[in-house]
């Protein structure tokens, strides 16, 4: 099994302190997130895209090719690349860039994104969503692919024998689709082929083992092999400890902080008390113990062999925010690597076999 450590740049204040950094510190803290996501053996860190109060994740490539000036291993991920926002081309641009600067360290999630305040800052609909986002898609891969790219487009000028620059460097870069709630996405990874990557954070469980289950079933319908097939789930929010009393004692504050936001904010409220969130939600809570025999009860229904942690302290002090992680890198991550498979391709830059390309620019 492989680890991510993500962030959605959120910008609020502390749920727990009620203090809110400065947006220059926010994304320091980022920044300083990803280096240690790196020195503590994670395989990837990801930044997500929104467009909307209360994150600053509006531009994922700018963030993540300063990740990767100050990192040499960890892989880069997008959580989510909302191709239904974006121009292909453009975004092609921003990512093939990116992809050379990193030495060929970078893997898309891609979806639709949320949130009605974006969508209108676009001029996208909520009926034209998901058409958008499989033909933005359709026009990013072409253009990875072909040196030349001719395009009948509805939501953008077509394309007629066009170059785009620069060429890739990873031939393909690999592409996620993000899931979260609807059927469009799981088809639109299972038509092509590609890997799939569940939200997991919002609800208990059935919901997303359902859509995986679909992905699964689709993915046969249009006739790929089983073995190729490759599944990642996120966290509802992570902290370990010695004891499972020492967990809940340290993240309740946090839990009841986000609660009293969620409640103000007017958002659903799906899990009402701490004990509630830590049984039934994905939130990886508790002991080392613990911690991994909830992940092998949801990869008994999701099969999924990448796992996603939050990397923000989201009202943790930075003291246990570190001890948290090491703890489970220490004590949880070798056992689930051991237990549970990787995903069946390589983590390392997608490239041909032949011929031997250049060494990538060091950043």
């Amino acid at each position: 099994m492989k680890f991510l450590a993500i962030t959605l740049i959120v910008h609020r204040p502390d749920p727990v302190t009620g203090v809110q950094k400065s947006t220059q510190d926010r994304f320091r803290e980022v920044l300083d997130n990803a280096l240690l996501a790196e020195e503590l053996g994670f395989d990837g860190f990801g930044v997500g895209e929104r467009h909307e109060r209360p994150f600053i994740s509006s531009s994922p490539p700018v963030v993540l090719s300063h990740i990767a000036a100050l990192t040499r291993r960890i892989r880069l991920f997008t959580a989510v690349t909302t191709l239904s926002l974006l121009d292909p081309v453009r975004a092609y641009e921003d990512y093939a860039t990116l992809d050379h600067l990193s030495g060929g360290r970078l893997e898309l999630i891609i979806g639709k994104g949320n949130g009605a305040a974006q969508r209108a800052l676009f001029h996208v609909t909520p009926e034209d969503q998901w058409e958008r986002n499989a033909e933005s898609y359709e026009v990013f891969r072409r253009i990875w692919r072909q040196d030349k790219v001719t395009a009948a487009t509805r939501f953008r000028p077509g394309l007629k024998d066009a170059e785009v620059w620069p060429r890739p460097y990873q031939q393909p870069v690999r592409v996620w689709h993000g899931s979260a709630t609807s059927k469009e996405s799981v088809d639109l990874a299972a038509r092509y082929g590609d890997p799939l990557f569940s939200a997991n954070v919002t609800h208990p469980i059935e919901p997303y083992a359902e859509l995986i289950r679909h992905y699964r079933e689709r993915w046969e319908h249009y006739g790929h092999d089983p073995a190729g097939i490759a599944v990642g789930a996120g966290t509802a929010g992570l902290y370990v400890a010695r004891t499972s009393q020492e967990a809940l004692e340290a993240y309740r504050p946090v839990f009841e902080g986000t609660l009293a936001f969620q409640k103000q904010a007017g958002l659903p409220v799906v899990f009402e008390t701490l004990e509630d969130f830590v049984e039934r939600s994905s939130a990886l809570v508790g002991s080392p113990q613990q911690v991994i025999d909830k992940a092998h009860r949801y990869h008994e229904q999701f099969g999924h062999t990448v796992l996603h942690l939050h990397t923000d302290a989201s009202g943790l002090t930075g003291t246990q925010h570190r001890d948290s992680l090491e703890l489970f890198q220490s004590a949880v991550a070798p056992v689930l690597r051991k237990d549970i498979p990787d995903p069946p391709f390589d983590w390392a830059p997608v490239l041909p076999a032949s011929p031997v390309r250049e060494e990538p620019a060091r950043v």
